[in-house]
């Protein structure tokens, strides 16, 4: 049996966790997207407590109060005539089917995904455009049949409320925002939900408006586009730029060639030119026979002296000692003359 060390042991634990560490962080962060925020989407996110609340109270309410307030919120051909804008409104304030049904999840996720891409005033314009004309577009042939006799007048008095002509709305404008892929995979779902709609066809009404809130909301496409393109050229323009580099005090410039002076337009210091002290802005100038205390070159010393900002030493040159000038003829070559050359140059 080996023993085990409790301090190593608690030492190892959380060197073995650490590395998905940052995988918990990013899958939370991409949860986060999901969820509503009173900052990032206000519109979704206020108006889902008040759908929670609706749903809270229709599944533990008096159900008669209920049952009043949802007949009293129907957008049926009746209502509509009498009063148009109460309806429109208090039809949107419940969720059919209770919260749990299909529109009740979906509704915080496409909204707010269409929220943050354009903004709330423009996905709350989406949300009630495919909800107010879908409605239209499904009460109104029903008056009109009844005004032709062709249905009964108790049709004018049915039950029609919920979120899902707006919620397919915001889908419809939420995949054509999409690329190619996500966009065609969102659009091919809603279309299955609304062939099935259509093939059960238990709801006629609910059954036509769904695929027409859904072409309302690809319609707004082309409107959001340009909405979408202006937040993503605002984010990109809130990076700031680098800073240019600033000039510390006291730090000279180093020297360029002599092309990026003349580019620059700065002359170029030629032979004999002495660098200006620090602080002035005058060039002394020499004559090109005067040279620098101390055996300087002239013409190199500048170059050098200034490159280095004043920290190299001045060039020195070594004495020249002269060399016997051959000459031509003579039976040595100029033998003779070398070694009295030579013979000058010892010292006495």
């Amino acid at each position: 049996m080996t023993a085990v060390d409790p301090a190593g042991a608690r030492e190892e634990a959380p060197a073995r966790s650490a590395p998905r560490a940052p995988g918990a962080r990013r899958r939370l962060r991409a949860l986060r997207q999901w969820v509503p925020t009173p900052r990032a989407t206000p519109f979704t996110f206020w108006y889902g407590l008040v759908l929670l609340a609706t749903a809270a109270y229709t599944e533990f309410g008096d159900q008669a109060t209920v049952n009043r307030l949802l007949r009293d919120s129907s957008t049926d051909a009746a209502h509509l005539a009498d009063r148009p804008l109460v309806v429109l409104v208090a039809s949107a304030l419940w969720v059919a089917g209770g919260f749990w049904s299909f529109f009740g999840p979906a509704f915080a996720p496409v909204l707010g995904a269409l929220e943050r891409r354009v903004g709330s005033l423009r996905a709350a314009g989406v949300f009630l455009l495919g909800h107010v004309l879908a409605t239209l577009a499904t009460e109104l042939p029903v008056a009109g049949a009844v005004a032709a006799g062709r249905l009964p007048a108790a049709s004018l008095h049915r039950l029609d409320y919920g979120i899902s002509f707006g919620l397919m709305a915001a889908l419809g404008a939420l995949a054509c925002l999409q690329p190619p892929r996500p966009k065609w995979i969102l659009l091919g779902g809603a279309s299955l939900m609304c062939a099935q709609d259509l093939v059960e066809f238990a709801d006629p009404l609910a059954s036509w408006g769904h695929p027409i809130a859904l072409l309302t909301g690809c319609a707004c496409h082309a409107l959001l586009r340009d909405a979408d393109r202006a937040a993503a050229a605002s984010a990109h323009a809130a990076v700031p730029a680098p800073l240019p580099a600033q000039a510390v005090p006291g730090q000279r410039e180093p020297s360029r060639a002599p092309q990026e002076r003349l580019a620059g337009g700065v002359p170029p210091r030629g032979a004999g030119e002495e660098p200006a002290e620090r602080g002035g802005g005058e060039v002394v100038r020499r004559g090109p026979g005067e040279a620098q205390a101390g055996g300087d070159v002239v013409g190199v010393d500048d170059g050098l002296h200034d490159a280095h900002g004043r920290e190299a030493g001045p060039v020195r040159v070594p004495p020249r000692v002269p060399r016997p000038v051959r000459r031509g003829g003579g039976p040595d070559g100029g033998g003779e003359e070398r070694r009295r050359d030579a013979d000058a140059l010892q010292p006495r």
